[in-house]
Protein backbone atom coordinates (compact mmCIF):
# COMPACT_ATOMS: atom_id res chain seq x y z
CA UNK A 1 0.00 0.00 0.00
CA UNK A 2 1.01 3.80 -1.09
CA UNK A 3 2.49 5.82 2.15
CA UNK A 4 3.54 9.13 2.51
CA UNK A 5 7.26 8.21 1.69
CA UNK A 6 8.22 7.13 -1.76
CA UNK A 7 6.38 5.32 -4.16
CA UNK A 8 6.32 3.55 -7.70
CA UNK A 9 4.03 3.09 -10.27
CA UNK A 10 2.72 -0.39 -10.72
CA UNK A 11 2.44 -1.45 -14.64
CA UNK A 12 -1.36 -2.46 -15.58
CA UNK A 13 -0.20 -5.70 -17.70
CA UNK A 14 -4.03 -6.47 -18.12
CA UNK A 15 -4.42 -3.67 -20.23
CA UNK A 16 -2.37 -1.59 -23.30
CA UNK A 17 -1.32 1.34 -21.77
CA UNK A 18 2.59 2.32 -20.75
CA UNK A 19 3.76 3.68 -17.78
CA UNK A 20 5.79 7.40 -17.29
CA UNK A 21 8.26 7.18 -13.89
CA UNK A 22 7.59 10.04 -11.62
CA UNK A 23 10.53 11.76 -9.48
CA UNK A 24 10.81 10.29 -5.93
CA UNK A 25 9.48 13.44 -4.13
CA UNK A 26 6.48 14.47 -6.81
CA UNK A 27 4.31 15.72 -3.95
CA UNK A 28 1.13 15.73 -6.43
CA UNK A 29 1.85 12.13 -7.75
CA UNK A 30 2.52 11.30 -4.62
CA UNK A 31 -1.23 12.60 -3.18
CA UNK A 32 -2.16 10.80 -6.33
CA UNK A 33 -0.98 7.43 -5.08
CA UNK A 34 -2.85 7.96 -2.32
CA UNK A 35 -6.15 8.78 -3.15
CA UNK A 36 -5.88 5.65 -5.15
CA UNK A 37 -4.39 3.75 -2.47
CA UNK A 38 -7.81 4.66 -0.45
CA UNK A 39 -9.90 4.17 -3.53
CA UNK A 40 -8.83 0.63 -3.74
CA UNK A 41 -9.27 -0.25 -0.45
CA UNK A 42 -12.93 0.79 -0.23
CA UNK A 43 -13.93 -0.78 -3.65
CA UNK A 44 -12.29 -3.91 -2.25
CA UNK A 45 -13.70 -3.67 1.02
CA UNK A 46 -16.89 -1.76 1.19
CA UNK A 47 -17.55 0.33 4.57
CA UNK A 48 -14.19 0.86 5.92
CA UNK A 49 -13.83 4.03 7.76
CA UNK A 50 -11.26 6.76 7.70
CA UNK A 51 -9.66 4.88 10.65
CA UNK A 52 -9.10 1.23 8.89
CA UNK A 53 -8.10 3.05 6.03
CA UNK A 54 -5.31 4.83 7.94
CA UNK A 55 -4.62 1.56 9.69
CA UNK A 56 -4.63 -0.72 6.41
CA UNK A 57 -2.98 1.52 4.46
CA UNK A 58 -0.49 3.12 6.81
CA UNK A 59 -1.02 6.60 5.93
CA UNK A 60 -1.57 9.42 9.05
CA UNK A 61 -5.16 10.58 9.30
CA UNK A 62 -4.72 13.99 8.17
CA UNK A 63 -3.59 12.29 5.15
CA UNK A 64 -6.56 9.98 4.99
CA UNK A 65 -8.96 13.06 5.80
CA UNK A 66 -7.78 15.07 2.94
CA UNK A 67 -7.68 12.32 0.18
CA UNK A 68 -11.21 11.16 1.79
CA UNK A 69 -12.63 14.70 1.15
CA UNK A 70 -11.65 14.97 -1.70
CA UNK A 71 -13.18 11.98 -3.13
CA UNK A 72 -16.03 12.78 -1.92
CA UNK A 73 -16.36 15.81 -3.46
CA UNK A 74 -15.33 14.73 -6.90
CA UNK A 75 -18.11 11.60 -6.08
CA UNK A 76 -16.38 8.66 -6.02
CA UNK A 77 -17.43 7.92 -2.87
CA UNK A 78 -19.92 8.35 -0.22
CA UNK A 79 -20.60 7.88 3.39
CA UNK A 80 -22.57 5.45 5.07
CA UNK A 81 -23.73 4.41 8.73
CA UNK A 82 -21.57 5.25 11.79
CA UNK A 83 -19.86 1.66 13.27
CA UNK A 84 -16.69 1.23 14.92
CA UNK A 85 -13.77 0.99 13.38
CA UNK A 86 -10.07 -0.71 14.42
CA UNK A 87 -9.11 3.29 15.11
CA UNK A 88 -10.94 3.94 18.16
CA UNK A 89 -14.23 5.83 17.86
CA UNK A 90 -17.17 5.07 15.70
CA UNK A 91 -16.90 6.72 12.22
CA UNK A 92 -18.75 7.03 8.73
CA UNK A 93 -18.31 3.99 6.60
CA UNK A 94 -17.14 4.41 3.43
CA UNK A 95 -18.19 3.11 -0.34
CA UNK A 96 -17.88 3.61 -3.92
CA UNK A 97 -20.77 6.04 -5.01
CA UNK A 98 -22.39 4.56 -7.76
CA UNK A 99 -24.17 7.65 -9.05
CA UNK A 100 -21.95 9.56 -10.46
CA UNK A 101 -20.08 7.73 -13.03
CA UNK A 102 -20.43 5.45 -15.72
CA UNK A 103 -18.07 2.73 -17.11
CA UNK A 104 -18.90 1.28 -20.94
CA UNK A 105 -17.67 -1.83 -22.07
CA UNK A 106 -17.97 -3.58 -25.04
CA UNK A 107 -17.57 -7.51 -26.65
CA UNK A 108 -16.66 -8.24 -30.25
CA UNK A 109 -17.98 -12.02 -30.50
CA UNK A 110 -18.14 -14.12 -33.74
CA UNK A 111 -22.12 -14.37 -33.61
CA UNK A 112 -23.12 -10.90 -32.13
CA UNK A 113 -22.28 -7.90 -29.83
CA UNK A 114 -22.80 -6.94 -26.42
CA UNK A 115 -22.85 -3.77 -24.81
CA UNK A 116 -22.66 -2.55 -20.59
CA UNK A 117 -23.34 0.59 -18.66
CA UNK A 118 -21.52 -0.17 -15.00
CA UNK A 119 -21.14 1.90 -12.14
CA UNK A 120 -17.64 1.77 -10.30
CA UNK A 121 -18.99 -1.44 -7.71
CA UNK A 122 -19.88 -3.31 -11.36
CA UNK A 123 -23.51 -3.30 -11.09
CA UNK A 124 -24.76 -3.17 -14.70
CA UNK A 125 -27.37 -0.20 -15.39
CA UNK A 126 -28.48 -1.31 -19.02
CA UNK A 127 -27.07 -3.72 -21.07
CA UNK A 128 -27.95 -4.87 -25.21
CA UNK A 129 -26.98 -8.07 -26.81
CA UNK A 130 -27.14 -8.02 -30.82
CA UNK A 131 -27.21 -10.94 -32.82
CA UNK A 132 -25.18 -10.77 -36.05
CA UNK A 133 -24.14 -12.89 -39.10
CA UNK A 134 -19.50 -12.65 -39.05
CA UNK A 135 -18.67 -9.78 -41.37
CA UNK A 136 -15.67 -7.38 -41.63
CA UNK A 137 -13.89 -5.06 -38.78
CA UNK A 138 -15.08 -1.68 -40.56
CA UNK A 139 -19.03 -3.05 -40.88
CA UNK A 140 -18.87 -4.48 -37.02
CA UNK A 141 -17.06 -0.93 -36.25
CA UNK A 142 -19.80 1.16 -37.32
CA UNK A 143 -22.40 -0.95 -35.87
CA UNK A 144 -20.96 -1.24 -31.98
CA UNK A 145 -20.86 3.04 -32.23
CA UNK A 146 -24.00 3.25 -32.88
CA UNK A 147 -25.06 0.81 -30.52
CA UNK A 148 -23.01 2.44 -27.93
CA UNK A 149 -24.44 5.83 -28.71
CA UNK A 150 -27.61 4.67 -28.34
CA UNK A 151 -26.66 3.06 -24.48
CA UNK A 152 -25.36 6.57 -23.83
CA UNK A 153 -28.26 8.26 -24.90
CA UNK A 154 -29.85 5.99 -22.34
CA UNK A 155 -32.21 7.29 -19.22
CA UNK A 156 -29.99 5.08 -17.18
CA UNK A 157 -26.50 6.63 -18.13
CA UNK A 158 -27.54 10.03 -19.01
CA UNK A 159 -26.03 12.86 -16.62
CA UNK A 160 -23.13 10.50 -15.52
CA UNK A 161 -19.60 11.34 -16.23
CA UNK A 162 -18.48 8.54 -18.58
CA UNK A 163 -14.80 7.00 -17.31
CA UNK A 164 -14.28 5.96 -20.57
CA UNK A 165 -14.45 2.31 -22.60
CA UNK A 166 -13.31 -1.13 -22.90
CA UNK A 167 -13.83 -3.63 -25.71
CA UNK A 168 -13.35 -7.49 -25.41
CA UNK A 169 -12.19 -9.21 -29.05
CA UNK A 170 -12.23 -12.97 -29.83
CA UNK A 171 -8.59 -13.56 -30.29
CA UNK A 172 -4.84 -12.85 -28.94
CA UNK A 173 -3.90 -8.71 -28.72
CA UNK A 174 -0.30 -8.04 -28.98
CA UNK A 175 1.51 -7.23 -25.98
CA UNK A 176 1.55 -3.60 -25.10
CA UNK A 177 -0.17 -2.47 -28.54
CA UNK A 178 -4.16 -2.28 -29.09
CA UNK A 179 -3.52 -4.66 -31.71
CA UNK A 180 -5.60 -7.96 -32.44
CA UNK A 181 -3.17 -9.93 -33.80
CA UNK A 182 -5.31 -12.70 -35.09
CA UNK A 183 -9.52 -14.01 -34.86
CA UNK A 184 -9.33 -17.11 -36.38
CA UNK A 185 -13.29 -17.24 -36.19
CA UNK A 186 -13.88 -14.00 -37.58
CA UNK A 187 -10.86 -14.72 -40.24
CA UNK A 188 -8.85 -10.84 -38.76
CA UNK A 189 -5.68 -10.51 -38.75
CA UNK A 190 -3.45 -7.73 -36.91
CA UNK A 191 -6.22 -5.11 -36.98
CA UNK A 192 -6.69 -1.73 -34.73
CA UNK A 193 -10.04 -2.25 -33.68
CA UNK A 194 -10.47 1.06 -31.56
CA UNK A 195 -8.84 3.06 -34.60
CA UNK A 196 -12.02 2.15 -36.35
CA UNK A 197 -14.62 2.65 -33.91
CA UNK A 198 -13.46 6.22 -32.75
CA UNK A 199 -14.91 8.22 -35.60
CA UNK A 200 -18.34 6.76 -34.50
CA UNK A 201 -17.72 7.54 -31.05
CA UNK A 202 -16.20 11.03 -31.23
CA UNK A 203 -18.32 12.13 -27.85
CA UNK A 204 -17.61 9.08 -26.09
CA UNK A 205 -14.94 10.07 -22.98
CA UNK A 206 -11.98 8.90 -20.64
CA UNK A 207 -10.10 5.84 -21.07
CA UNK A 208 -10.07 3.41 -24.13
CA UNK A 209 -8.77 0.11 -24.02
CA UNK A 210 -8.83 -3.47 -25.63
CA UNK A 211 -8.24 -6.99 -24.57
CA UNK A 212 -8.81 -10.53 -25.33
CA UNK A 213 -12.46 -11.47 -24.37
CA UNK A 214 -11.74 -14.58 -21.74
CA UNK A 215 -8.81 -12.38 -20.29
CA UNK A 216 -11.46 -9.36 -19.90
CA UNK A 217 -13.98 -11.87 -18.47
CA UNK A 218 -11.35 -13.28 -15.89
CA UNK A 219 -9.97 -9.52 -14.19
CA UNK A 220 -13.92 -8.48 -14.01
CA UNK A 221 -14.86 -11.75 -12.52
CA UNK A 222 -11.78 -10.78 -10.17
CA UNK A 223 -11.95 -7.01 -9.89
CA UNK A 224 -15.48 -6.59 -8.95
CA UNK A 225 -15.19 -9.01 -6.11
CA UNK A 226 -15.36 -8.04 -2.74
CA UNK A 227 -14.62 -9.97 0.49
CA UNK A 228 -13.34 -13.13 -0.28
CA UNK A 229 -11.51 -12.81 -2.90
CA UNK A 230 -8.98 -15.55 -4.39
CA UNK A 231 -5.63 -15.53 -4.89
CA UNK A 232 -6.25 -16.43 -8.69
CA UNK A 233 -8.74 -17.42 -10.78
CA UNK A 234 -8.93 -19.12 -14.09
CA UNK A 235 -11.70 -18.13 -16.76
CA UNK A 236 -13.03 -20.66 -19.79
CA UNK A 237 -15.05 -18.86 -21.99
CA UNK A 238 -16.33 -21.93 -23.94
CA UNK A 239 -18.42 -20.44 -26.90
CA UNK A 240 -18.11 -20.29 -30.66
CA UNK A 241 -14.48 -20.59 -30.12
CA UNK A 242 -12.40 -21.69 -27.08
CA UNK A 243 -10.33 -19.60 -24.83
CA UNK A 244 -9.00 -18.91 -21.51
CA UNK A 245 -7.63 -16.32 -19.11
CA UNK A 246 -6.02 -16.01 -15.97
CA UNK A 247 -5.42 -13.33 -13.44
CA UNK A 248 -3.51 -13.42 -10.01
CA UNK A 249 -3.68 -10.98 -6.90
CA UNK A 250 -6.22 -8.83 -5.27
CA UNK A 251 -4.62 -4.92 -5.86
CA UNK A 252 -4.33 -4.66 -9.00
CA UNK A 253 -5.02 -8.43 -10.93
CA UNK A 254 -2.47 -9.25 -13.52
CA UNK A 255 -3.09 -11.00 -16.33
CA UNK A 256 -0.93 -13.80 -17.63
CA UNK A 257 -0.35 -12.95 -21.48
CA UNK A 258 2.87 -14.84 -22.67
CA UNK A 259 5.43 -13.55 -25.12
CA UNK A 260 2.59 -13.23 -27.97
CA UNK A 261 -0.26 -12.67 -26.35
CA UNK A 262 -1.36 -16.38 -26.42
CA UNK A 263 -1.56 -17.08 -23.11
CA UNK A 264 -4.92 -18.90 -22.41
CA UNK A 265 -5.29 -19.55 -25.76
CA UNK A 266 -6.44 -23.21 -24.88
CA UNK A 267 -8.92 -23.85 -27.61
CA UNK A 268 -5.20 -24.43 -29.87
CA UNK A 269 -3.80 -26.50 -27.86
CA UNK A 270 -3.63 -30.00 -29.43
CA UNK A 271 -5.67 -32.64 -27.98
CA UNK A 272 -6.16 -35.09 -31.26
CA UNK A 273 -2.77 -35.46 -33.14
CA UNK A 274 -3.70 -35.68 -36.68
CA UNK A 275 -7.34 -34.80 -35.99
CA UNK A 276 -9.70 -32.61 -38.47
CA UNK A 277 -7.97 -29.01 -39.25
CA UNK A 278 -9.04 -26.32 -37.14
CA UNK A 279 -9.51 -22.36 -38.22
CA UNK A 280 -5.99 -21.56 -37.11
CA UNK A 281 -4.77 -24.09 -39.58
CA UNK A 282 -3.28 -26.84 -36.99
CA UNK A 283 -5.11 -29.91 -37.01
CA UNK A 284 -6.50 -31.47 -33.97
CA UNK A 285 -7.03 -28.76 -31.75
CA UNK A 286 -9.20 -28.66 -28.95
CA UNK A 287 -11.64 -26.10 -30.57
CA UNK A 288 -12.16 -29.07 -33.42
CA UNK A 289 -13.66 -31.20 -30.54
CA UNK A 290 -15.42 -28.93 -28.20
CA UNK A 291 -16.45 -25.74 -29.72
CA UNK A 292 -19.41 -23.57 -31.46
CA UNK A 293 -18.49 -23.93 -34.70
CA UNK A 294 -17.31 -27.62 -34.55
CA UNK A 295 -21.17 -28.53 -32.56
CA UNK A 296 -22.15 -26.84 -36.21
CA UNK A 297 -20.28 -28.51 -38.11
CA UNK A 298 -21.30 -31.72 -36.58
CA UNK A 299 -24.88 -30.59 -36.67
CA UNK A 300 -25.03 -29.23 -40.02
CA UNK A 301 -26.18 -26.10 -38.22
CA UNK A 302 -26.15 -22.64 -40.65
CA UNK A 303 -24.13 -19.74 -39.04
CA UNK A 304 -27.35 -17.45 -39.11
CA UNK A 305 -28.96 -19.63 -36.78
CA UNK A 306 -28.61 -19.04 -33.21
CA UNK A 307 -26.53 -22.23 -31.95
CA UNK A 308 -28.40 -22.73 -28.29
CA UNK A 309 -31.54 -21.49 -29.36
CA UNK A 310 -31.78 -24.09 -32.18
CA UNK A 311 -29.92 -26.86 -30.32
CA UNK A 312 -32.54 -26.66 -26.76
CA UNK A 313 -35.26 -28.03 -28.40
CA UNK A 314 -33.57 -31.06 -29.93
CA UNK A 315 -31.61 -32.06 -26.55
CA UNK A 316 -33.49 -35.45 -26.35
CA UNK A 317 -31.98 -35.95 -30.33
CA UNK A 318 -29.58 -39.25 -29.99
CA UNK A 319 -27.43 -37.01 -32.45
CA UNK A 320 -27.57 -34.31 -30.61
CA UNK A 321 -26.42 -36.66 -27.43
CA UNK A 322 -23.51 -37.83 -28.97
CA UNK A 323 -22.03 -35.03 -30.25
CA UNK A 324 -22.45 -33.19 -27.15
CA UNK A 325 -21.36 -36.08 -24.74
CA UNK A 326 -18.01 -35.97 -26.84
CA UNK A 327 -18.04 -32.38 -26.42
CA UNK A 328 -18.34 -32.13 -23.10
CA UNK A 329 -16.07 -35.01 -22.25
CA UNK A 330 -13.22 -32.84 -24.90
CA UNK A 331 -14.01 -29.86 -22.36
CA UNK A 332 -13.51 -32.17 -19.41
CA UNK A 333 -9.98 -32.98 -20.21
CA UNK A 334 -8.89 -29.22 -20.98
CA UNK A 335 -10.38 -28.25 -17.84
CA UNK A 336 -8.08 -30.72 -16.64
CA UNK A 337 -5.38 -29.56 -17.99
CA UNK A 338 -6.01 -26.25 -17.73
CA UNK A 339 -5.62 -27.15 -13.61
CA UNK A 340 -2.44 -28.82 -13.67
CA UNK A 341 -0.73 -26.29 -15.88
CA UNK A 342 -1.99 -23.42 -13.70
CA UNK A 343 -3.25 -24.49 -10.83
CA UNK A 344 -5.58 -21.25 -10.08
CA UNK A 345 -7.23 -21.27 -6.75
CA UNK A 346 -10.81 -21.13 -8.48
CA UNK A 347 -11.95 -21.69 -12.14
CA UNK A 348 -15.20 -20.45 -13.65
CA UNK A 349 -16.48 -21.62 -16.68
CA UNK A 350 -18.81 -19.34 -19.27
CA UNK A 351 -19.36 -18.88 -22.46
CA UNK A 352 -22.66 -19.63 -24.49
CA UNK A 353 -22.16 -23.02 -24.28
CA UNK A 354 -23.25 -23.64 -20.69
CA UNK A 355 -26.50 -23.18 -21.66
CA UNK A 356 -26.83 -25.96 -23.08
CA UNK A 357 -27.15 -27.59 -19.50
CA UNK A 358 -26.03 -30.74 -18.42
CA UNK A 359 -25.61 -32.93 -22.08
CA UNK A 360 -22.78 -31.05 -22.52
CA UNK A 361 -21.78 -30.06 -18.79
CA UNK A 362 -22.35 -33.16 -17.12
CA UNK A 363 -20.07 -35.15 -18.92
CA UNK A 364 -17.20 -32.48 -18.36
CA UNK A 365 -17.82 -31.60 -14.56
CA UNK A 366 -17.68 -35.04 -13.80
CA UNK A 367 -14.22 -35.70 -15.97
CA UNK A 368 -12.90 -33.22 -13.79
CA UNK A 369 -14.02 -34.01 -10.41
CA UNK A 370 -13.09 -37.74 -11.22
CA UNK A 371 -9.33 -36.83 -12.10
CA UNK A 372 -8.32 -33.98 -10.57
CA UNK A 373 -6.64 -34.99 -7.34
CA UNK A 374 -4.78 -38.21 -9.23
CA UNK A 375 -1.57 -36.26 -8.92
CA UNK A 376 -1.50 -34.75 -5.32
CA UNK A 377 -3.88 -37.44 -3.88
CA UNK A 378 -5.15 -34.69 -1.98
CA UNK A 379 -8.85 -34.22 -1.02
CA UNK A 380 -8.99 -30.22 -1.41
CA UNK A 381 -10.87 -29.13 -4.50
CA UNK A 382 -10.09 -26.89 -6.50
CA UNK A 383 -13.72 -24.68 -6.73
CA UNK A 384 -15.22 -25.15 -10.30
CA UNK A 385 -17.90 -22.60 -10.73
CA UNK A 386 -20.20 -22.83 -13.85
CA UNK A 387 -21.62 -19.17 -14.80
CA UNK A 388 -25.14 -20.41 -16.76
CA UNK A 389 -25.67 -17.22 -18.38
CA UNK A 390 -22.22 -15.26 -19.38
CA UNK A 391 -23.38 -13.12 -21.86
CA UNK A 392 -22.30 -10.06 -20.39
CA UNK A 393 -19.73 -11.08 -18.17
CA UNK A 394 -16.56 -9.88 -20.82
CA UNK A 395 -18.33 -6.70 -21.66
CA UNK A 396 -18.61 -6.07 -17.73
CA UNK A 397 -14.72 -7.39 -17.50
CA UNK A 398 -13.59 -4.72 -19.68
CA UNK A 399 -15.67 -2.07 -17.74
CA UNK A 400 -13.79 -3.12 -14.79
CA UNK A 401 -10.19 -2.78 -16.66
CA UNK A 402 -10.79 0.64 -17.96
CA UNK A 403 -12.12 1.31 -14.06
CA UNK A 404 -8.16 -0.42 -12.36
CA UNK A 405 -6.91 2.11 -15.28
CA UNK A 406 -7.64 4.74 -13.84
CA UNK A 407 -6.99 3.79 -10.36
CA UNK A 408 -4.02 2.40 -10.72
CA UNK A 409 -2.86 4.06 -14.43
CA UNK A 410 -0.41 7.50 -15.20
CA UNK A 411 -1.40 10.64 -13.54
CA UNK A 412 -2.44 12.44 -16.24
CA UNK A 413 -5.41 10.25 -16.36
CA UNK A 414 -5.71 10.47 -12.64
CA UNK A 415 -5.61 14.62 -12.93
CA UNK A 416 -8.27 14.53 -14.38
CA UNK A 417 -10.43 11.92 -13.71
CA UNK A 418 -9.66 13.44 -9.57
Amino acid sequence: MPAQGTHSARPCHSMSTSFQPHKAGDLHFLKRLNRSAILELVRRTPGLTRADIATQAQLTKATVGAGVQSLLQQGWLREGELQKSSGGRPGRALHLNDDNHVLFGAEVGVHGLRLVACTLSGQVLVSHHEHLVPTTPEVTAELLGELLRTLMASRHVAGRQSLGLGVALPGPIAPGKPVLRLAPNLGWRDIRFLDLLRPHLTLLEGTWLMDNEAKSAAFGELYFRTGQIPESLVYVSAGTGIGSGMVEGSHLPLVTRGMQGLAGEIGHTVLQPGGLYCHCGNRGCAETLVSGWSIRAALGIAEEEDLVATLLPRLNDSDVQVTLRRAGEALGVLLLNLHHAQNPSEIVLGGSLTQLGEPLLEPALAYFKANQNRLLGTSQQVPLRVIEDSTFVAARGAAAQVLASIIHGPSDLLQASF
